[in-house]
């Protein structure tokens, strides 16, 4: 008998370069922690993550209001790109473009592998509830909101099948 060939998803057969820009843009997860406003120290140059977010990031969803024209409004915004991956050290170790670039794979809670885009929010791997919004703290208070969370490795896989909901 013969068995049909197995289908893999986009992400386990495609470089990063290979990627359409539909698969591309689908592979963030919709965690918010790249928009986390970041220090540096100006000694050691490491760079750490604030619990306050970029101005354009909508707090309810995680997701950027003005997307597709960000850098009218943040000239400073990065553009993921699989040129650039390898140098965006900042980005969380949960960040999808990383995990692939280091040649991981998507972990469980991902949107992609659940088929629900909530399950990022479901499984607490989001900025959701956790963050502010630059337009509410002074720069000046800054090194007051500095976190770690953000760089918390993924939660380890329920031992229960994760949820549809």
């Amino acid at each position: 008998m013969m068995r049909e060939k197995e289908v893999q998803p986009f992400w386990k057969t495609k470089k990063l370069t290979e990627m359409t820009p539909i698969e591309w843009e689908s592979l963030c997860d919709g965690c918010g922690k790249c928009c986390l406003v970041k220090l540096e120290d100006a000694d050691t140059e490491e760079i750490v993550d604030t619990d306050v977010v970029c101005k354009l990031l909508d707090l309810g969803t995680c997701q950027c209001s003005l997307y597709e024209t960000r850098h009218q409004y943040v000239p400073d915004c990065i553009k993921v790109t699989a040129d650039n991956i390898e140098t965006l050290s900042f980005m969380p170790p949960t960040c999808a473009y990383r995990l692939l670039h280091e040649g991981g794979t998507l972990p469980w809670w991902h949107p992609l592998v659940t088929g629900n885009p909530n399950s990022v929010h479901d499984a607490g791997v989001s900025a959701l509830d956790k963050v502010v919004s630059e337009t509410d703290v002074e720069d000046a208070d800054l090194e007051d909101h500095v976190v770690e969370w953000p760089q918390d490795p993924s939660p380890p896989e329920p031992w229960v099948r994760f949820s549809d909901s």
